[in-house]
Parts: C-alpha cells; structure tokens; sequence
C-alpha cells in the first residue's frame, strides 16, 4: 500500500523541529510512500530533504523565546497578509496532494501562535472525501503548560480532529506525562515510536578519543555556551578544544568567539558532527532533542547544559534522565562561566565512559509502520461506514415513496451553528448545499463573528445568516445543562443581550441577516420568547418544542453529531430511523436538519452527502429555504418535478 503524506512543519528558534521531521519524511520515502513536506520556518541548509518534495512557505521566525512575536527574514513582525498567504497555501497544496496521512509537527501540542493555519489545514483534511488520517506528531519532551486552559483546548482539538499521537521517545526513559496531563482520552491515541535518529552512520574509530567537541544547535540561543567555552579555552588551551557554532549566529559574534583562539577552534557546524563527537573524549553541549540523540550513538562522556531562557522546561528535563542514567553530568545555563564549565569538563573526563544506554533509536523505522497500520485499519472502517449509510438511505427512499403515495408532501429545511468566520469546513457545508440545491440557516455568533463570513456569505444570497445568541457564553450554574439564555438569569439581562445580538448582526451581517434568533445550545428561557418579536426578530429556532404566541417559530428535528460520546457521527441507522418515524407520525411537518460544520469529521460529511441525495431530489419532499421558514417571503416557485422554495433566479 503505497500511501501519499502530507507533514507541515514549521521551526521558529532552532532546527531541531525541521530536523525531525525530514528524518521522519526521509524515512517514509524510503519505504516506497509519497511525501510531501511543507516548511514555514527559515530554510537550513543542512537538513537533508533527499527523496521528498519539500514546499516552502513564506518564512517566519522568532527572537529569543517571544514565541508569540512572529517575525519575517529580515526581522520584521509578520504581516495578517503574510499569514493569510500562509494558510491559503497549505490548503491549496493539501488538496493538490490528496494525502491519505496528515502530519502536523507539534501543533496542537505547541505553536499556539500559527493556530489559526494548522486548524485550516487540519479542518479541510477532516472535510476531504475520503478523510486523510490525521496525526501530531511530537518530540519526547513538552514544553509544561503553564495554564489549564491550554491543556483542555489541546485535548479538545486532539479528541475532535486527530486520529493519532506520534510521540518520538522512549517511555522507559522520559513517559509523556513527566512533561505534560495525560488523561484516559489522550492516552489512547498515544503511540511512542521511539527517537528518530537522524544522523549518519559513524566511522570504526581510528584512534583513541581525544578533545572536547562543543556544540549549541543551529540558532543564537547557543551564545552564551559559546562564549563560557571560547574563554574556557584560552584558560586551558590544552584540552583540545573544539567549538562548532550555529549557522545563524551573526558574523561578528563568531569572530568574536575566535578572537586570541587557534584557527580552526570556533568553526561553523558542520555535517560530520557525529563522526566527529565518535572520536571526542568529551562532548559540551546543550540538551535538544537531535544532540541527544547523536550522543546517545556516538557514546562520548558529556556535559549537558540545557537551555532554560524563557519559560523553556524541555532541554533540563531530558538533560536530567540522561544523568540519572550515568549517560551525562548537568550544568545547569543559570550557573554557567568559563570555571564552572572547566570544573564540568574535568569531572565529565575523569568520570567512566557511559555503558550500553537501552534507549530505544529506531523512531524512524517504527513511525513508518505505526502510520502504515493505523491507514490499514481505517480503510476497512470508512468501507463499512459507506455501506451502512447506503443500507440507511434505502429505508429513507421507501419512507418518501409511501409518502407520495399518499399524497402528501414532507418538507425539508436546513440550519447550521456556530458560525463564526470563513473555513475551509465552511466552505466545504456551502460546496455540499449547493451540489444538493439546498439552501441553509447559517446561526452565527455575532460577538465573534469575522468580516470574512460575511464577505463568503454575501455572494451566496440563497443562504441567509441566523443570529445564534450574543457570545455562545455559558451562564448555567455548575452542574446545569449549559445555556445562555437559560431561565438561571433576569428576564431583562435576556432581553438587553438578546437586542444587543440584533444589534451587532445587523451591522455585522448587512443584507445577508435574517434576524431570527437561534439560542446557543438550544434552551432558552420561557420569557423570552414573547419578547423577541417586540425586539425586532421575525422568528425563533430551537430544539422541537411548542408552538409559539407572538413569534413565528422553526425547530430542528434531527443532529448527526454523537455529542455525549465520540463528538462523531451518530448511529446512522438510528439517524434515519429518527427521520422515517417524523415522516410516518407527522404528515406534513417540516423536518428540520441541524449540523456544526466546524467540528464535523469525514463520517458526518459523508453521511449528510448521502442523506441529502435521498432527500433533496425526491418528488415529495419540499426544500424550504431560510426566507420561506417564518413568512419573510411568500413567493412560491413555479410547480416542478422538485419543489425547492427559496430557488434562484
């Protein structure tokens, strides 16, 4: 089975992350898969990329540990263009490629502050037919939270939108939870590949080991290593000294370093790093993840000296299990000189060289069979998914038939919630409405909602836009069902919120406001209702409930989405069930459909895909669009084979 990858990564201080990730692309395309490999961070000339397509986005970085200043080449803060530019390429190279696998490195683990991209190309990949595999992909220490909010919307995303967790480490010795909450959810979806080795082979050694070989990553966060070695080395010049600096590093900081030195001791780094550490009697150097690891096969002594700047916990906690392995002695960054660094070295060199580690190297080779199983054990899922809904859609076609047989007529309509901006989820629900001709009540949140829905929506005059609560705020008391326009509040905070709604939708929203009021989740309180018509809404949709007084009122009647279990998709022969027993019990009803575009998975797509090939061209069923639902527009379509309100020209 030869699958098509897609792995978007983007390094911002090192190359760490990128380094991972092409070994990881290497070793997929090694194995006869196609793979495709997207960097947003500076290109790095050492990174070998040989046998993969790489795509380059515009490149962004960050100075220091301000992970949440993004800043261009030049060092200029990044532009909204530039990062529109950047989320519409990778869905444009996502639906070039066709991937059967997405891999997303770090996110939604970490890289907070490119959110907004990843879940667009995560999104669009849920929203393909047929859905690629989705997985993150990460490295054996995280960065710890320093917020519980930050943990749950991790697990949120994970749950919803990831089908794996590649976690490139060895358990045994770093389990994920030292360095982030690992609850039964995530648990399952963790699958460690051990670490992924990316250098080369080493050569048989010539000689016995001899100098000592620092090195602090491709980025300037090694400075003050290179400096606390450059004077170590002019205090005791005999040990052999050998300081390989990052790529990035500026011109004058390297001629700095090498100043009173002898050529050759402050040198670039270099491709043959491990070959050269193979013969060092001593490595310097901090604790990435790729440095680990070419330690743990070259076998020198070592000294770690983790970088810890910033909020940045990763590099000392995985220094400090090595250490307690006998594999490396920890100094740590905030006691580090050019003394404290010698006393390191002397007592790194007189301690006995580091035995047989057991750390588990084979990540590359393992992540290729973990990704090659999880794809086999998901095609014969997505078959059997499409079966039951053909199974599904046949007792539908019988349900409709006998209705016409009658002569009675089943109309259909369609609302949407949540909406909030323009996504590739909703740009896929507006391409399923209009291959089905079936024009939807979008609900959106007025208090969130961006400029971009409605620049989307102004061209698609067929779908009208619904005005779903304020905020989507929560104002239950602990242990209610959530609502926000529940009965636990004032009947007049209801009310103002209800026309400051109104208020923003309008000017939000313009000609595509229908101003029909939709209670997030739902429920609202009984006072309530009387006093939306007097505000100036036209109508009301909720869950099916009694008839209104003063308000013209829609309810849904059926939601694909399994929100008390998987977040997935429902049983679809209990979701057509649901559908036939409507049609036989309430001749003549409106049917109402409710979906949540921005959280549906494959299943859900397809599912909706197949119920509305059933429905909507079917004789008997009445497609009602939004202005035909609360008396805003009486015109009638000229009679045809397919009854559709709210038709086009």
């Amino acid at each position: 089975m030869r699958l098509r990858i897609l792995i978007a990564v983007t390094h911002l201080l090192g190359a760490g992350h990128l380094t991972r990730s092409a070994a990881l692309a290497r070793a997929l395309a090694r194995a006869g898969h196609g793979v495709t490999l997207v960097s947003g961070g500076l290109p790095v000339p050492l990174v070998r990329l040989d046998g993969v397509e790489t795509v380059q986005l515009p490149a962004v970085q960050v100075l220091g540990t301000d992970f949440g200043a993004l800043l261009d080449p030049t060092g200029r803060p990044i532009g909204v263009e530039t990062l529109a530019r950047r989320r519409a390429m990778l869905v444009e190279i996502l639906s070039r490629c066709a991937p059967d696998v997405v891999v997303t490195e770090l996110f939604p683990f970490g890289r907070r502050g490119l959110a907004a991209e990843f879940l667009a190309l995560v999104e669009a990949a849920r929203a393909r037919r047929p859905a690629p595999l989705v997985l993150a992909s990460i490295r054996d220490v995280l960065v710890t939270p320093d917020q519980a909010g930050k943990v749950a919307a991790t697990h949120e995303r994970i749950a919803r939108l990831y089908d794996g967790v590649l976690v490139h480490g060895d358990a045994d010795l770093v389990p994920l939870d030292a360095s982030w909450p690992v609850d039964a959810a995530l648990s399952e979806r963790l699958r460690f590949t051990g670490y992924i080795d990316e250098g080369a082979s080493i050569p048989p050694a010539s000689g016995p080991r001899a100098g000592i070989v620092v090195s602090g990553g491709s980025s300037a966060a090694g400075l003050g290593l290179y400096r606390a070695a450059a004077e170590a080395a002019r205090l005791a010049p005999d040990r052999g000294w050998r300081i390989l600096v990052g790529q990035r590093l500026p011109e004058a900081e390297f001629a700095a370093l090498g100043a009173g030195l002898p050529q050759g001791t402050v040198a670039r780094a270099r491709p043959d790093f491990r070959a050269l550490l193979s013969g060092a009697a001593l490595s310097v150097s901090q604790a990435g993840y790729n440095t680990v690891v070419d330690l743990l096969v070259a076998g020198p002594r070592a000294v770690l000296v983790p970088f810890e700047a910033g909020r940045e916990t990763e590099q000392r906690a995985r220094a400090e299990r090595l250490a307690a392995r006998g594999l490396a002695r920890v100094l740590p960054e905030a006691a580090l000189s050019a003394p404290a660094l010698l006393e390191a070295v002397a007592a790194g060199l007189a301690a006995p060289p580091p035995g047989a580690h057991g750390v588990d190297l084979d990540g590359a080779a393992r992540s290729v069979a973990i990704i090659e199983a999880l794809a086999a054990e998901a095609a014969p899922r997505r078959r059997a998914h499409r079966t039951r809904t053909s199974l599904g859609s046949d007792a539908l076609r019988r349900a409709l038939d006998a209705a016409a047989d009658r002569g009675r007529t089943v109309p259909f309509w369609w609302r949407d919630d949540d909406a909030i901006a323009r996504t590739p989820a909703l740009d896929t629900l507006l391409a399923l409405s209009e291959s089905h001709r079936v024009p939807i009540l979008i609900a959106a949140i007025p208090a969130l909602a961006e400029a971009s829905l409605a620049d989307r929506l102004a061209g698609a005059p067929r779908h009208r836009i619904a005005v779903h609560g304020l905020s989507h705020a929560n104002h239950a008391p602990p242990g209610a069902k959530p609502a926000e326009f529940g009965p636990h509040r004032p009947p007049a905070a209801l009310i103002a919120d209800a026309a400051e709604a109104l208020r923003l939708a309008r000017e939000r929203f313009g000609p595509s406001l229908l101003p029909a009021f939709v209670p997030p989740w739902n429920r609202f309180a009984p006072d309530l209702e009387d006093a939306l018509a007097r505000l100036g809404y036209v109508g009301l949709s909720a869950a099916e409930g009694a008839a209104a007084s003063e308000i013209a009122r829609v309810d849904i009647h059926l939601d694909p989405v399994d929100w008390r279990g998987t977040r997935g998709l429902r049983d679809p022969d209990q979701l057509v069930g649901r559908l036939v027993r409507r049609i036989a019990e309430h001749p003549g009803a409106p049917i109402g459909l409710l979906t949540h575009h921005r959280v549906h998975d494959a299943e859900i797509w397809d599912f909706l895909d197949g119920l509305l090939a059933v429905l909507a061209p079917h004789p008997t069923v009445e497609v009602l669009g939004p202005q035909n639902l609360f008396g805003q527009d009486q015109e009638r379509p000229r009679p045809s084979a397919r009854r559709t309100l709210d038709a086009p020209a």
